[in-house]
């Protein structure tokens, strides 16, 4: 954890988070691996049920899968920032419109982490767009999706409610995209809240 106070307070030399070589200081990937994501091609179509449009900015793999890892499993928080980044700069103009709403994770894996990937990166997102943030979805249980079969997340979505008011016009907020059950999940939610229009942006999509 202190090398983690020290690495967010630039105490140590920087390195790339996918790759481990030197690059600049304050930088989060060196100068080939940012070539590497910025050569990676966003998918669009759309999307899982209850979903009016689906964007991604990344296959989940290489660089963008490394990205995804740190922050999640390494706790290494400005990386959110350039996700968010990548996103506002990538993702088509008509998408960004609409409050801006973090897909929720369970408070049990939040309490856990000490944060919610998701909501760093919609925090983040939100400020560089100047966007509305609301956070007005709360998620069930404890059980985790990674590592479950395709079948399994289908069968089994997480149970997502809503709390407070509800945006009519919403974009949700991920890290990645499997198979589509907790978007689902969030946007009946939110239809059943009074949400007239749901979209998603999610840094990478699994294909």
């Amino acid at each position: 954890m202190k090398a983690l106070h020290a690495f967010s307070a630039g105490l140590l030399p920087a390195l790339c988070i996918a790759c481990g070589r030197s690059c600049r200081s304050g930088a989060v990937l060196c100068t080939r691996c940012s070539r590497r994501l910025a050569e990676a091609e966003p998918l669009s179509g759309s999307g899982p049920p209850g979903l009016d449009r689906v964007w991604s900015s990344a296959p989940h793999d290489a660089v963008a899968r490394d990205l995804v890892t740190s922050l999640k499993f390494r706790r290494l928080l400005p990386v959110a920032g350039l996700i968010a980044e990548r996103i506002a700069w990538l993702a088509p103009a008509s998408l960004l419109s609409g409050a801006i709403v973090p897909v929720p994770t369970a408070r049990v894996r939040t309490l856990a982490r000490g944060f919610d990937p998701a909501t760093e990166i919609a925090v983040a997102l939100a400020q560089r767009l100047d966007a509305p943030l609301s956070p007005c979805l709360l998620r069930s249980g404890g059980g985790r999706q990674v590592g479950k079969r395709r079948a399994q997340r289908i069968a089994h979505p997480p149970q997502v409610r809503t709390r407070g008011d509800v945006p009519r016009s919403v974009l949700l907020i991920d890290d990645v995209l499997t198979t589509g059950a907790t978007l689902s999940a969030c946007a009946r939610a939110l239809r059943g809240g009074g949400a007239i229009r749901v979209a998603a942006i999610t840094f990478t999509r699994r294909l």
